[in-house]
């Protein structure tokens, strides 16, 4: 594990006001999403919830398959499970938890020009300053690697994968946790993998 990785860990409280903040922004623009896709998996929370708060019923999902590891991706993204209808003069809003390097957004909105959407946006909680997209919506900047609440368990997998040893683990554990997880779940969840 490279040690200059830092963390940001957002509560589920923190992404469900953002998920509201966000809401209110797409409603102030006056855009209003015939159909949401989520990106499979980090963008399902948010596009169901998002859903929910803009109204729009109907949620499609597109998975994509790129990152690997913490900072390690594979070439290039590819898509794992496609979107099989027609978007033919829909309005649609692309959902996912993070633009990062944007590569699987790019992928996600070139396969919807390709399905005739009429008006794709983009949402994402956060943003990398380096990201080849800047989404039309997102709530926060950062250049730390965002550890979501539905991918806790999965970070600390690679983080023991990587098997460096106990105590390269510990320091990682320390980082998440300074960064904001619960001491107690990340005990919890490394007793349950070892």
């Amino acid at each position: 594990m490279s040690v200059d990785i830092d963390y940001e860990v957002p509560t589920w409280s923190q992404i469900s006001d953002l998920l509201f903040c966000q809401a209110k922004k797409i409603q102030n623009q006056s855009y209003r999403p015939d159909v949401v896709v989520g990106i499979a998996r980090g963008g399902l929370i948010s596009a169901r919830i998002l859903t929910d708060l803009l109204e729009t019923p109907q949620l499609e999902i597109l998975q994509i398959e790129f990152y690997i590891g913490i900072n390690q991706t594979h070439p290039k993204p590819t898509i794992k499970q496609p979107l099989n209808q027609s978007f033919a003069g829909k309005k649609t809003l692309i959902v996912d938890d993070i633009a990062d390097s944007g590569e699987s957004l790019k992928l996600a909105q070139t396969h919807l020009q390709e399905l005739c959407a009429k008006e794709i946006k983009i949402a994402t909680l956060f943003r990398k300053p380096f990201s080849t997209i800047t989404p039309d919506f997102y709530e926060k900047q950062t250049i730390h690697w965002v550890v979501f609440p539905w991918d806790t368990k999965e970070t600390l997998r690679k983080i023991i994968q990587k098997n460096q040893g106990k105590r390269a683990l510990n320091q990682e554990v320390a980082k998440l946790v300074k960064a904001g997880l619960s001491k107690q779940l990340a005990e919890r969840l490394l007793k349950d993998m070892c």
